[in-house]
């Protein structure tokens, strides 16, 4: 019988014990004696945050797909757990086995976002793990990040043995082989990360090293001279080109208590046409490739059965954007609606189809619509190339007026590059423009009156985007732009109407250090660790004044990192990553920005970003493969 790793009378003084219970529906549960590999893969935040994360589901299914394989999981303690496990000395432990972390074969760490990386720190640290990969033993678990903040590694790049770069069903079988290899051949801990340096899209940092100038710019980077021939000079970004041909679960882990996304969720498709040039996730992830219709009908029919979740979301960076898209929500509406599953629609275009659909799925009086122009202005809206008018956002806003909806929620950023007060005055006269459209409509035709939610959040330069060069504004900057549009909004006719949320400049100001940054702000990330920062992405737990104490302390200055424009010669710490968009189309988007020139998107027209190398259906088509 399994026994748990917390005894009873801590589990009842923790709030939501269930976190930490495992034997969830779904999970994997195997004899560790008939394995060769144990891999324990994280979710640096809590567990409801990490349940509702599609990238280790996946990852999850798939590796325990092997026979050999045993994949656990594993998510942040809560601060009351966090301090019972120090002062119990208790060490931290996988859900499904409660075994300690610290007697697997693998950590693998999921970086979704960067204000994790305190986190990080946190689950090597509590499974008695040494922070520093160069300081690990022979017993101590490879431990491996992927995700997102992969891409640019460097903060992290002295606490993780390897990185995965890319999409985890290509290369990570052929890994887990080399270390059963490894094992079997009595090899050492290093001979495996030699192995594993010559697999594409794997990072092993140990075999690197960094120069830096007098100013404090990287001037080199490259493979130290006794793993030259072993490591690679670039990384390439690995990627699946048949997702209908792959892994995707169907027994998904179903959670013990509410997750933040308590549903099924169906993966459409990934990459993104559309080339916006603040979003990091539509260039990482390129090329567009799509999930075959029948694929999504099997899958989206074995979950809901397997999981008894009465809820479905399509996920994608853009749902419309999906070719057979009615097909399919309309399949779901046939086959799953009158049994009382409702389909969720992030992402979508706000047209007639969608206003269709979401008035058949959803309660349009507790429901609201949400519009992400992005910018307020035409100008700004088309050097970021966000590809939206505003003809096309009030023509949605009026249909869904008419349709019977009263809520609208706006999503702008502040601070992106050429913004001018102008275009700050427009996210106002915008909100006023949308609730003047409701008003329009005739009073007997209205359900009460208009809501407007119009959110602002910061713009923070990202790796692998045009803008990763430019200099982002300071907290003072920030604090000044949001001020000014909070006066504005006051200012229209309809500001009764209108609810303004803003996001906070600080923890902004610390994402963007962490965006941009290099091996020069490992030694503060600890620093900050060992102060108490911890879930810094929890307002209730950041405390942005020992984030500044420990940038002084190893003499860091943010500023550095954030308010600096780059030059187009500079060697950027992640250049030696090839993530498929080349630097010179990032550099040519870049200019076209400053001249407010608008790129098609991927089915117009193909722009040449470089991603055709991977053979997609969407580059062949235009003759770029």
């Amino acid at each position: 019988m399994r026994k748990l790793a917390l005894p009873e009378e801590i589990l009842l003084t923790v709030e939501k014990p269930a976190r930490y219970l495992g034997n969830e529906t779904n999970a994997v549960h195997k004899e560790k004696e008939t394995v060769d590999i144990r891999f324990c893969m994280c979710f640096p935040d809590v567990y409801e945050i990490g349940m509702s994360h599609l990238g280790i589901q996946i990852l999850y299914d798939m590796f325990n797909k092997r026979e050999d394989t045993w994949c656990e999981r594993l998510y942040s303690p809560w601060m009351d757990l966090d301090r019972v496990l120090r002062e119990k000395k208790i060490p931290l432990f996988a859900l499904e086995s409660q075994d300690p972390v610290k007697e697997f074969d693998f950590l693998g760490i999921t970086l979704q976002y960067e204000m994790c990386y305190t986190n990080v720190l946190q689950i090597l640290d509590l499974s008695g793990i040494p922070f520093f990969a160069a300081d690990r033993e022979e017993a101590d678990p490879i431990v491996i990040g992927g995700g997102p903040c992969a891409y640019n590694p460097e903060p992290l790049a002295d606490f993780f043995d390897l990185f995965y770069i890319g999409e985890g069903e290509t290369s990570y079988f052929e890994l887990l082989d080399r270390y059963r290899e490894n094992q079997k051949a009595g090899g050492s801990r290093r001979d495996f990360l030699k192995m594993a340096a010559g697999l594409e899209g794997i990072y092993v940092p140990q075999f690197y090293e960094a120069e830096y100038g007098e100013d404090g710019i990287l001037a080199s980077f490259q493979v130290k001279e006794a793993y030259r021939g072993i490591a690679k000079d670039r990384i390439k970004k690995q990627v699946v080109s048949d997702l209908s041909g792959t892994y995707y679960p169907e027994k998904p882990v179903v959670p013990f208590i509410k997750a933040v996304q308590d549903r099924v969720v169906l993966e459409i498709q990934r990459g993104c046409i559309r080339g916006c040039r603040f979003c990091q996730a539509g260039m990482i992830y390129r090329p567009v490739r799509e999930r075959d219709l029948e694929f999504l009908k099997q899958r989206a029919g074995a979950m809901l059965k397997s999981t008894g979740q009465e809820e479905i979301s399509l996920s994608s960076l853009s749902s419309s954007d999906y070719s057979r898209l009615k097909e399919l929500v309309y399949y779901l509406i046939d086959e799953f609606g009158s049994k009382g599953v409702n389909i969720s629609l992030p992402s979508l275009r706000i047209d007639a189809f969608a206003l269709d659909v979401m008035g058949k799925v959803q309660d349009i009086k507790k429901s609201s619509l949400t519009f992400a122009p992005e910018a307020g202005s035409q100008r700004l809206r088309d050097v970021i190339n966000k590809g939206l008018t505003e003809e096309v956002i009030l023509n949605g806003a009026r249909e869904a007026f008419q349709g019977g909806w009263n809520r609208v929620k706006l999503y702008f950023m502040l601070g992106q590059p050429t913004e001018t007060e102008e275009d700050i005055e427009a996210i106002a006269v915008l909100s006023d423009k949308i609730a003047r459209e409701y008003y329009k409509l005739p009073k007997d035709q209205r359900n009460g009156k208009v809501q407007i939610v119009s959110s602002t959040s910061f713009f923070v330069p990202k790796p692998f985007t045009p803008f990763q060069w430019v200099r982002m504004c300071t907290g003072e900057e920030f604090l000044e732009k949001q001020r000014f549009l909070s006066g504005k909004l006051k200012e229209q006719l309809n500001r009764k109407s209108i609810q303004y949320n803003w996001h906070e400049a600080e923890l902004t100001m610390l994402e963007g250090v962490f965006a941009r940054g290099d091996r020069q702000l490992g030694a503060a990330l600890l620093s900050a660790y060992q102060k108490g920062c911890m879930f810094d992405s929890w307002s209730e737990y950041f405390h942005y004044d020992r984030w500044l104490e420990a940038f002084e302390e190893n003499g860091i200055d943010p500023m550095f990192y954030t308010a600096r424009e780059r030059t187009k010669e500079e060697l950027l710490p992640w250049d030696f990553i090839d993530a498929g968009v080349t630097k010179a189309f990032l550099w040519k988007e870049y200019e076209r920005a400053l001249a407010g020139q608008v790129t098609p998107n991927c089915k117009v027209q193909c722009s040449g970003c470089g991603a055709g190398v991977y053979q997609a259906e969407i580059c062949v088509q235009k003759g770029r493969a």
